[in-house]
C-alpha cells in the first residue's frame, strides 16, 4: 500500500504543473458558464504569443543564474521602433519589423556586456535598462500611440476562423526549438552548467561570461519579437505596452519549474506556466474579479510556485 501511495505521489509531483492547469480549467468551467467557449479560446490564443516568446528568453536567463527585468520595456521599445519605421519613415513592414527585433537584441547585448563582462549585478543592470528602454519607447513614439493599420494585424489575425494565427504558430515553433536547444545541444548544457555551478563550469572549460551574455542577447531578441507580436495584436505601437510583462514571464517560468537559483528549468514547462497565468487571468476576469484582486491572486500564485520550487529542491 505504501509503495502504491509513494508511486502516485511521485507521479503527481512530476506532473504537478499539468494537474494544476487542469484543476484551474475545471474550476473556472464549473463557476462560469462562458468559460468553455470559442470566445475564451480565441482570447487565450491572442494573449499567448508575446508572453510565450518573452517567457522563453526569461527561462534561459533564469537557468543560467541571471534575471532580465527589462523585457517588458523592450517589448514597448521594439513596437515603438516598428511603429516609427512604418508611420514616420515609411519603411516596408518587413524592414521595420527586423529593426524592431534587432533593437531588442541590442538591448540584450548591452545587458549582457554590462552584466557578464563588466561583472555588474545583472539585477541592477536590467532594472536600469527597464527605465532606459521605456524612456526610449516614449521618445520614438513621441509619447503617442502609433496606429499601424490592418497590414501588421495580419500577423495576429486567426486564419479562416480557426483561432490559429501566424503569431501563435511562431511562438509554438520557438517553444519546440528552444526546448531542443536546451536539452540536446552543447550550448544548452552549458547554460545549465553555468547556472548550476559557475566555478565548476569554468574548470570544465566553459566561459560563463559568454554564456550569460548570449542568453541575455537571446532574451532581448525574443522580447523584440514579442514587441512585433504585441503591435500586431493591438494594430498599433503603444509606448505603455508590456508594463509588468517581465513579472508575468518570471511567474510563468517559475510556475513551469524553472529555479530562481539557476541550473534547472524547461521551456515547455514555462509554456505551460504561460497557459496557467493566462487561463487564471481570463477566468478571474470572467467571474468579475477586479484588477487589484487579480493582481493579489496572481502574486499569491507566484509565491506558491516559489515555495514549491524550494520544496522540490530540498
Amino acid at each position: 500500500m505504501n509503495e502504491v501511495v509513494g508511486r502516485v505521489s511521485r507521479i503527481l509531483e512530476e506532473n504537478l504543473i499539468f494537474v494544476s492547469l487542469l484543476a484551474i480549467v475545471v474550476f473556472f468551467s464549473l463557476i462560469s458558464e462562458s468559460f468553455l467557449s470559442l470566445t475564451t479560446l480565441s482570447t487565450l490564443l491572442n494573449q499567448l504569443p508575446a508572453l510565450t516568446v518573452v517567457s522563453i528568453g526569461m527561462t534561459l536567463v533564469l537557468i543560467s543564474g541571471g534575471i532580465d527585468l527589462s523585457v517588458g520595456s523592450v517589448v514597448a521599445l521594439s513596437a515603438g521602433v516598428i511603429g516609427a519605421g512604418i508611420a514616420i519613415l515609411g519603411l516596408p513592414l518587413p524592414i521595420a519589423a527586423c529593426l524592431g527585433i534587432l533593437t531588442g537584441a541590442l538591448v540584450g547585448f548591452a545587458n549582457g556586456s554590462l552584466g557578464a563582462y563588466l561583472r555588474l549585478p545583472i539585477f541592477i543592470v536590467t532594472l536600469g535598462m527597464l527605465e532606459v528602454s521605456r524612456g526610449l519607447a516614449y521618445i520614438v513614439t513621441d509619447s503617442q500611440t502609433v496606429y499601424l493599420g490592418a497590414k501588421i494585424q495580419s500577423f495576429a489575425v486567426p486564419w479562416a476562423g480557426s483561432g490559429i494565427s501566424a503569431s501563435i504558430l511562431v511562438a509554438l515553433t520557438l517553444v519546440v526549438v528552444f526546448e531542443f536547444l536546451l536539452r540536446s545541444t552543447i550550448f544548452g548544457r552549458q547554460i545549465v552548467a553555468v547556472g548550476s555551478n559557475e566555478s565548476a563550469a569554468e574548470v570544465a572549460g566553459i566561459d560563463p561570461r559568454r554564456v550569460r551574455c548570449t542568453v541575455l542577447v537571446l532574451s532581448g531578441l525574443l522580447a523584440g519579437l514579442g514587441g512585433l507580436m504585441n503591435a500586431a495584436y493591438l494594430g498599433s505601437a503603444d509606448p505603455n505596452a508590456g508594463i509588468g510583462l517581465e513579472l508575468s514571464a518570471i511567474a510563468a517560468a517559475v510556475i513551469g519549474g524553472t529555479s530562481l537559483m539557476g541550473g534547472r528549468g524547461s521551456v515547455v514547462g514555462a509554456f505551460v506556466g504561460v497557459l496557467i497565468v493566462s487561463v487564471l487571468q481570463i477566468g478571474l476576469a470572467q467571474i468579475g474579479i477586479t484588477e487589484p484582486t487579480k493582481r493579489v491572486i496572481t502574486g499569491a500564485v507566484i509565491i506558491l510556485a516559489v515555495i514549491l520550487d524550494r520544496w522540490r529542491a530540498s
